[in-house]
């Protein structure tokens, strides 16, 4: 049986298509879970990409709302497999996105802030519960409107300038992790979702007024990160700042379509028990954690809530944490106390 093409070679599909083998091409097309990875690889893109280089309103401080936007974990410090954006209930359910606290330059005249990202909430859904929901078209229609474009800058004042963040200093190295590091800097990324009730199924439940024709806006970054390689295939540290994700509505309220899309998404219902109670507040981004991959545990960095993420193969840690409206990420191939002591040891 042939495998799998590995999540670069999805992700060459979004950005340089004509670059894909055609085999490849062939078994994706021909199977349901990499067109799923394929659709979520499309949603990082266009996520990335609004977060860092979203069209401004021109009575709007752009630069001053960059510098308070910025900070959203970096996807190689995600498992390739888990970021099935199009399938996550909050996302894509209010089809929302994460802009940093402050998103001002985000909102048009006409869109209203319902969400923005002041902490992450681990949820565990099991990958056949994630697999098993709609694709967000289902429900509508999805539009990236900006891609995130992470590249490789000269130094870290390039990083920093582009980005408008600052970026931490790494006080201590760990254990095996050596050399000069690189930096990355990436625009604002941002998509939109408009509910259509003509692509539901005849026997979903009644929709709540005001729905149908509804668009939500979801934002995220720029972001900056310093990167540590290695020969393993992940960087050994990498550190990253960007702007918290946010969502933005044209009326309808976020619960309104929380509620109603966690009704259609046939996730278990103590799960959905969880991601509404999670985002009761508009403030708390619930972040899917799949047990076949990851597990999670509370942690605290310098007196702010963190967790921490690790693979059940041990290859990889993460540390994850949101303040003023930047969320900060420190990843690597590394233990879970050595990215704990690194994020620490930040200044």
């Amino acid at each position: 049986m042939k495998r799998h093409p590995d999540p670069g070679v999805l992700r060459r599909l979004v950005d340089e298509p004509a670059g894909v083998a055609d085999a490849d091409r062939d078994h994706v097309a021909g199977c349901p879970v990499c067109r799923s990875e394929l659709a979520a690889a499309e949603v990082d893109a266009a996520f990335a990409a609004t977060a860092l280089h979203a069209e401004a309103d021109p009575g709007v401080d752009v630069d001053a709302a960059w510098r308070r936007l910025q900070q959203a974990p970096p996807a190689t410090a995600r498992p390739a497999r888990s970021r099935t954006w199009r399938r996550s209930p909050i996302i894509a359910g209010a089809a929302v996105a994460a802009v940093l606290a402050g998103a001002g330059a985000a909102a048009a005249a006409d869109w209203f802030p319902i969400f923005r990202t002041e902490r992450i909430a681990p949820v565990t859904i099991h990958q056949a519960d994630l697999m098993a929901m709609p694709d967000l078209s289902s429900w509508g229609d999805v539009t990236i409107t900006s891609r995130p474009e992470i590249h490789q800058v000269a130094d870290e004042a390039a990083a920093e300038k582009e980005s408008g963040l600052e970026l931490p200093r790494v006080t201590e190295l760990p254990r095996g992790v050596t050399g000069e590091p690189t930096y990355q800097a990436g625009r604002r990324i941002s998509a939109t979702f408009t509910f259509r009730a003509a692509k539901l199924k005849a026997d979903a439940p009644p929709v709540p007024a005001g729905l149908d024709g509804s668009s939500f806006r979801l934002t995220a970054g720029p972001g900056a990160a310093i990167v540590w390689q290695s020969n393993q295939g992940v960087p050994s540290l990498l550190v990253a700042r960007a702007v918290a994700p946010a969502a933005y509505s044209t009326g309808v309220p976020f619960a309104t379509a929380r509620d109603y899309l966690l009704s259609l998404s046939g996730l278990p219902a103590d799960v959905a028990a969880q991601l509404r109670s999670f985002s009761a507040d508009g403030t708390t981004l619930p972040v899917h954690v799949m047990p076949e991959e990851l597990t999670s545990k509370p942690a605290e960095v310098d007196g702010t809530p963190a967790t921490v993420f690790t693979s059940n193969d041990g290859v990889l840690a993460a540390v994850v944490w949101v303040r003023d409206g930047v969320v900060t990420a420190v990843a690597g191939s590394l233990d879970a106390g050595e990215a704990l002591s690194v994020a620490r040891g930040l200044r």
